[in-house]
């Protein structure tokens, strides 16, 4: 069940829900800013913990020197007959911004998707004020299929747009 490669000096590795404790300062980070996420700022490590790491959600971890730097989770984008399509979601430490994290971790969960048997990656809801991930997921080969106007409460903006972006796999 745990999958461990390293590319350019980063390991991944599929996360025990025991050692979600580790991330959990990564992902109170990136939710306490309002801004790219919609889980409440107060949302508790366990209700994260069981929304990343309870099956059918897979996590992986990014480490460098035993350090992780980020993680990721993907699963069934939908039950049923919308299981071919993953969904996944990204963190990096904000120490580590900059770096090529999250798209490496991209990468890496594409390459899991694909050998868990999924066709497909979608991600349901992407702030559209996050430049920054929005140009990564298209230079990787995600398209925006979908806008839906002021589906996110942002932090300094107010409602914000989101993107529904798309890629075969």
């Amino acid at each position: 069940m745990s999958d461990s490669t390293t590319t350019a000096e980063l390991a991944f590795r599929e996360l025990r829900a025991d050692e979600f404790p580790r991330v959990w300062p990564i992902f109170q980070a990136v939710i306490a800013t309002g801004d790219t996420y919609s889980y409440p700022p107060d949302l508790s490590m366990e209700q994260a913990r069981e929304w990343w790491t309870t099956p059918p959600s897979r996590c992986f971890v990014a480490e460098r020197d035993e350090e992780i730097l980020g993680c990721y989770m993907f699963k069934p984008n939908q039950p049923g007959l919308g299981d071919h399509v993953a969904n996944a979601g990204y963190m990096v430490s904000p120490r580590a911004r900059g770096q090529g994290i999250a798209g490496k971790m991209c990468e890496h969960s594409m390459q899991q998707a694909r050998q868990a048997g999924f066709t497909a990656m979608q991600f349901n809801f992407v702030v559209s004020t996050n430049t920054t991930a929005v140009r990564l997921w298209q230079r990787l080969g995600f398209t925006i299929v979908g806008q839906v106007p002021g589906a996110f409460r942002h932090a300094v903006h107010g409602p914000t747009d989101i993107y529904v972006m798309h890629r075969a796999l």
